[in-house]
């Protein structure tokens, strides 16, 4: 092995050991969330975005903050209301009247780590301001593109679409998230822990004084996804994962399956799983480990099926039953 071979194992390894590092500073605010922190740490993997969706109070916000601290990066939040305006996101000219003319003002779009809070409480029109900025990672105004930092990724959190005053996210909006990761309410034994870090003087609006520090930056970042592009992926995997979302297409259950693009958000997800739990390839195992938060939203059930119970978790699960397995 050359000593530059032996120089990039050694920060691919020291990266993952940082971003392990990360998943436990997390763990320090939030209880009991372990495949949502994995899942958020899979994103910034893949230079992906990350939709967080359950009740409110389960520590939706909570988890994106303790993430923001742990790093060492820019991070700005956003509570989407239903008066918010698309500029109010992105940023708009503003008028100087001492030079009689227009700047730009940045939104707080342009950051890092952008915590879009209660995103389906605005009307599409506003959620729709960030469609540019999730896929093409810059944003237009008056016709002027402006590059966003890199790294850049959107954690948005949404509560169930059936409560009151929320708004369906489009599916264009949907197809933009790498993951839609779902957050639980608590087991009784994690809900007793959380009840007990109160007693002792949890603040959740203090994450400093519960012990939380950066342990990562953007050099970290680089290197492990460095690692991640180097991580093999065989013939047999890539056909498992076209299977799989071909699959989709034509389950009865369904009037929208998978398309191309979530393939390679399977296959990006399943090779950052892979590193991050050491291997340098892909396993079928990792394809399924990251099936469900990869596909669950890019899907579209039969109003008729919705009637019967069936969701989208349980058409993965049987697709992920029956398509052949590669040795």
């Amino acid at each position: 092995m050359s000593a530059r071979t032996s120089d990039l194992a050694d920060n691919a390894d020291d990266a993952r050991s940082s971003l392990e590092a990360l998943r436990t500073e997390i763990g320090k605010a939030v209880v009991g969330q372990d495949p949502a922190v994995t899942g958020l740490v899979v994103a910034l993997l893949c230079r992906g975005h990350v939709l967080l969706e359950g009740v409110p109070g389960v520590a939706k916000t909570l988890l994106v903050r303790a993430l923001a601290a742990a790093l060492e990066l820019d991070t700005k939040r956003v509570q989407f209301t239903p008066d918010l305006m698309p500029s109010d996101v992105t940023g708009s000219l503003v008028y100087d009247a001492r030079s009689a003319e227009f700047s730009f003002q940045p939104g707080p779009v342009f950051t890092n780590l952008l915590l879009a809070d209660e995103i389906n409480r605005t009307p599409p029109k506003t959620q729709s301001s960030l469609l540019e900025a999730m896929e093409e990672r810059q944003v237009t105004v008056d016709g002027t593109p402006r590059m966003l930092p890199d790294p850049f990724l959107v954690a948005a959190t949404q509560n169930p679409v059936e409560y009151e005053g929320t708004y369906p996210l489009p599916e264009a909006q949907l197809d933009r998230f790498l993951l839609k990761l779902t957050v639980p309410l608590p087991s009784r034994d994690d809900e007793i822990n959380v009840l007990n870090r109160h007693a002792e003087g949890f603040n959740p609006r203090d994450l400093q004084a519960a012990g939380v520090r950066p342990v990562a930056g953007p050099a970290d970042l680089e290197a492990a996804r460095a690692a991640v592009a180097k991580t093999a992926v065989s013939p047999e995997i890539t056909g498992y994962v076209v299977d799989i979302c071909r699959a989709t297409r034509e389950s009865p259950s369904l009037t929208l399956g998978v398309s191309p693009r979530g393939a390679t958000a399977l296959m990006s997800t399943a090779r950052a799983w892979a590193w991050l739990t050491g291997r340098d390839y892909v396993i079928p195992d990792d394809v399924k480990a990251l099936a469900l938060p990869t596909l669950r939203h890019r899907i579209q059930l039969r109003p008729e099926a919705e009637m019967e119970g069936v969701t989208a978790d349980s058409v993965i699960n049987a697709i992920l039953a029956h398509v052949p397995v590669p040795r």
